[in-house]
């Protein structure tokens, strides 16, 4: 146990997210627990990770949560490990859960230079219910940016998603963002794609104006019985030469695509159970497409070296998205991604509202003169 790695996760605390301050010291060893010397409360080492408050072994947990990133059907671990399926769906919540909170403090932190992003939706057929996956991943690191659920098919769901990978690019640079032909798109990443813009002086709101280095290209294919007859590309907004340019200088190919965001696309039909076409494991509800669209994404960003950085022409050794983007310079294990602790942010005093509250005088501020002024000669010994 070492004391200096770990921070206070009580959210009321002074001291939270603080690490090596000194704040945090062992409290016992078995069970292990730390205790906070500002707030005084004592937590478990495994606050914040997703094997807090579970009793089964970490090995199992962590061979379990592994088949279920590698697309194992749950009814296949419920007979091999004598598990009850309650069991196995609520740990691949809780993971799916976990990994959320890991996306969103790393990845969602608006330091990534995007430079060529393409999105697309998966149509989901579940049991009494049809949803719809929206993915967007980064082309030039193939990292995945993030992913939403919904019912519908409707211009709220590409808000979403628009606004999820907004919130991890850096501001103002160059970006190409390629769709397919689904009219929703090219509206909704303008409107994610806006900085606040202070034209003329005085009170008043700050105009909202698009980057002017976005670009967003659409490529709309033609189909007739299940074979490809015709591909349009187009520019749905800035400029054809600039996109062409950025489209080489991320290894996105020599032409506009989708490439890249369809096979992303089969990765996660292949991985997730519910996802695969004409399946027996269809999903029952939203929340376990989300938290296993979660699970997929963090394990494939993090965990699984991807073949083609791996190759000669790019890294040349094993390498994930996530190392490629610069997030990290390693390959996690699957034990290390469920045990990863999000710090909360520093507290911040709140801000003194109104007018400040009046001192009470105290006694050296008195008035030196007595309540009571007595004349001369009254009440007087030495004149009586």
């Amino acid at each position: 146990m070492d004391a200096s790695q770990v921070f206070c996760p009580n959210g009321d605390c002074l001291a939270r997210g603080h690490v090596g301050q000194g704040t945090i010291v062992i409290h016992s060893r078995t069970p292990e627990r730390y205790r906070c010397k500002v707030c005084r409360k004592t937590f478990s080492a495994r606050a914040g990770t997703m094997f807090e408050g579970l009793r089964k072994p970490v090995e199992l947990i962590v061979l379990v949560v592994t088949l279920l990133a590698y697309g194992c059907p749950i009814q296949a671990i419920v007979h091999a490990f004598e598990l009850d399926e309650r069991t196995v769906a609520h740990w691949r919540d809780r993971a799916g859960g976990h990994c959320q909170q890991v996306h969103a403090g790393i990845i969602e932190q608006g330091n990534l230079d995007l430079m060529h992003v393409q999105a697309d939706e998966i149509r989901v057929k579940g049991c009494k219910l049809i949803a719809w996956i929206g993915l967007a991943m980064m082309v030039s690191t193939r990292l995945w940016l993030g992913g939403v659920v919904q019912l519908s098919r409707d211009r709220s769901l590409a808000d979403r998603l628009m606004s999820q990978v907004r919130r991890s690019a850096q501001a103002m640079l160059p970006l190409l963002v390629l769709t397919d032909g689904w009219s929703a798109y090219p509206n909704s990443i303008c409107r994610a794609f806006r900085e606040k813009v202070k034209l003329t002086r005085g009170v008043g709101r700050a105009r909202l104006q698009i980057w002017p280095q976005l670009h967003i290209g659409t490529i709309i294919k033609r189909t007739q019985k299940m074979r490809v007859l015709e591909i349009t590309r187009k520019i749905a907004y800035g400029a054809m030469s600039q996109a062409e340019n950025l489209l080489l200088l991320s290894h996105g190919g020599s032409v506009l695509n989708t490439a890249f965001i369809e096979r992303l696309n089969g990765t996660f039909r292949e991985r997730l159970a519910s996802l695969t076409r004409k399946s027996r494991h269809a999903a029952r509800r939203m929340v376990a497409l989300e938290t296993g669209m979660y699970l997929i994404g963090c394990t494939y960003n993090f965990c699984f070296p991807h073949h083609e950085l791996s190759k000669i022409t790019h890294v040349g050794s094993p390498c994930t998205p996530a190392m490629a983007a610069g997030l990290t310079d390693h390959i996690w294990s699957i034990c290390e991604l469920l045990s990863y602790q999000i710090a909360p942010p520093p507290w911040i005093p709140p801000k003194k509202r109104g007018r400040p509250k009046k001192r009470t005088p105290s006694m050296h501020t008195l008035a030196s003169h007595p309540r009571v002024r007595l004349r001369k000669g009254v009440l007087c010994l030495a004149t009586g």
